[in-house]
């Protein structure tokens, strides 16, 4: 039977994987009119891939592609949130802040050189940098401390007046469109801010309103034998000096090394700068300046009154220094002006070695009691190293200073620990071997000097005094001992009988401690209630007024402290200490340049460091 005969038509069966369906590309094209059309092609019969399989899924589409640029929308959520979070942390600044914001007052200039208060015309109550803007947008500023306010400020109060002046300064600055100041000028010790206004100069000006009246009060009171070296009378006929230093006695170190030192620079910094020199002493931890030494050189001028003494800028008029401010003082900035760069050697310090030199011979001039001893025990001690006559050479003293307690040496091997006494004795041995081997007219080793020759030792331990190395050694001075905690002899006691409590023995044994230092004169149980690791900070010592004994207890270590280095710089021919202790250093400026450093008196055995002053 054939079929394609038939009436069907005929009927092609696609194979079971050929898929039926056409291209995109195809459904969208017109089908040919005709087989012998020019628009007849069989492109759409090809297929670029594989077909699908009819068994597994449609294939999902492609993930849209992000616009490369955000919506509008998007980032005017962005700014928002930034706003919003910079808006909120200006807040927090402000309520963080609060007091420390910088006040600004409003003045105006007129022709007849006076200023007036054109804004805010009342001045803070607490003492601290203003900004001054005048109604042409013009801005300076100084620093104000209510004539009402207690002479000397607090360290506290100090340290934020410095700060401060350093912001303040900073924002006027930027007021005026000038650019951060320039690292030249900033490392310029003797910088002097176009924009700053003395107080003097504001009071006269009118910048200050109606400060005549407060100022007379409060200058009346404030001379009560606060300051050192003003005259005691005769204040009434003399001028206010034109400027001045004043060195404030108060610091939170319980030493007084590092104090002697500060102290010294800053009589030859007002020197050099040609400033009056004041002292004031009524908080310092050791008592009266004239209880320890004489009163320091009277000046031919009365101070100003005590709201124009400033801690910063460098270049007022009136300056304060104490431990407070002595990093704008005596910090980078007066490092670079008086080293030498040039040197590598100690030569490098020589220009802050005399200052601290004219300090020390003019003001370290001990008390009536003190200096005949020291002048005769420095004799005494002169008189044992003299050879009878008819011998070559005297015999060498040789000072030995020994700090210990909560002091460590810089050398490594040694730090939490101390140098060992061995040491200074055998370096004191090498130093008369050296002196007098030789020391003959031919050269020969000259024993009747060495047999004259000795060590005198100081030290804050009392126990280094009984130590064998220094058996054979002389005390620097006997008059104030700071003695050790004896042993008590057991006393046999009944057992069924109550005894009073005794308290137990003080000593200065280990050496100096500040916590020892400041519970001088203080009940045990005084001591348990405000016992802190380290013996109090600066605020504590403040609050709390020591008693008269503690004050005297206090001035008898400063005397004793002062007694041995004025025996050991005046006595010995060469001194052995190490830099680490301030009193080391003090030596070295008490010995002068030329015993000390230009013929090696000097000896340092706690590494090699060279000699430095003050240790901020």
């Amino acid at each position: 039977m054939d079929i394609s005969q038939g009436t069907h038509p005929k009927v092609m069966i696609a194979p079971p994987r050929l898929n039926l369906r056409r291209a995109a590309s195809y459904q969208g094209e017109k089908g040919p009119t005709s087989s012998t059309s020019s628009r007849f092609n069989f492109n759409h019969l090809i297929f670029s891939s594989p077909p699908p399989s009819p068994g597994l899924p449609a294939l999902l589409p492609r993930p849209r592609k992000s616009a490369s640029a955000p919506r509008p929308s998007r980032v005017l959520r962005v700014v928002v949130w930034v706003t919003g979070f910079a808006a909120l942390l200006l807040l927090l600044r402000a309520l963080i802040q609060g007091d420390d914001r910088i006040p600004t007052i409003g003045w105006s200039f007129g022709g007849d050189e006076q200023y007036q208060i054109v804004g805010q015309s009342e001045l803070p109550r607490s003492p601290t940098p203003i900004a001054l803007t005048d109604r042409h947008g013009k801005s300076r500023w100084t620093v104000s401390i209510p004539p009402t306010s207690d002479f000397p400020l607090s360290i506290k109060e100090y340290s934020d007046i410095c700060t401060k002046c350093r912001e303040v300064a900073a924002h006027v600055r930027e007021l005026r469109g000038q650019s951060p100041l320039s690292q030249q000028a900033s490392q310029d010790y003797y910088y002097e801010d176009p924009y700053f206004v003395d107080v003097r100069d504001a009071e006269k000006k009118g910048i200050f309103p109606d400060i005549e009246d407060r100022k007379r009060a409060v200058t009346t009171e404030a001379h009560d034998g606060h300051l050192v070296g003003q005259r005691k009378d005769g204040l009434a006929d003399m001028e206010t000096c034109r400027t001045s230093l004043t060195f404030v006695l108060e610091s939170a170190d319980a030493g007084l090394g590092s104090t002697l030192m500060m102290l010294w620079t800053a009589y030859g910094l007002a020197q050099r700068e040609k400033r009056a020199f004041f002292i004031e002493d009524s908080r310092w931890a050791y008592g009266q300046y004239t209880d320890i030494f004489k009163s320091s050189p009277v000046q031919n001028c009365k101070p100003p009154p005590r709201h124009q003494m400033l801690p910063c800028p460098r270049s007022a008029k009136h300056l304060v220094v104490s431990a407070a401010t002595a990093q704008d003082t005596f910090g980078n900035n007066f490092n670079a002006e008086y080293e030498n760069p040039k040197r590598a050697d100690v030569g490098r310090e020589r220009a802050i070695y005399d200052l601290a030199r004219v300090g020390y011979e003019a003001l370290f001039h001990l008390n009536a009691d003190d200096q005949p001893y020291v002048n005769n025990r420095v004799k005494e001690l002169k008189e044992k190293a003299s050879v009878p006559q008819g011998n070559y050479n005297d015999g060498t003293i040789i000072g030995v200073h020994v700090r210990q307690g909560d002091l460590h040496p810089f050398e490594y091997q040694y730090n939490g620990a101390y140098i060992p006494l061995d040491q200074y004795a055998q370096t004191s041995r090498e130093l008369i071997e050296e002196r007098h081997n030789f020391s003959t007219p031919l050269g020969g080793e000259d024993i009747v000097a060495k047999q004259h020759s000795f060590m005198v030792v100081a030290s804050d331990n009392p126990d280094v005094y009984e130590a064998d190395e220094f058996k054979d050694a002389y005390r620097a001075q006997e008059q104030i001992k700071l003695a050790g905690k004896q042993p008590e002899e057991a006393v046999a006691k009944s057992k069924w009988v109550m005894h009073k409590f005794v308290d137990e023995a003080f000593g200065w044994e280990g050496g100096f401690f500040a916590s020892m230092f400041w519970n001088l004169g203080r009940t045990t149980l005084h001591n348990a209630d405000g016992a802190d690791g380290d013996g109090g900070d600066a605020s504590s010592q403040e609050a709390e007024e020591p008693s008269a004994d503690t004050v005297r207890l206090r001035g008898l270590v400063g005397r004793a402290y002062v007694m041995d280095l004025a025996v050991l710089g005046a006595a010995s021919d060469t001194v052995v200490c190490t830099m680490s202790a301030m009193g080391c250093r003090l030596l070295a400026v008490m010995m002068g340049w030329e015993r000390a450093m230009a013929r090696g008196g000097w000896v340092n055995i706690d590494g090699s460091f060279m000699w430095t002053g003050i240790t901020l």
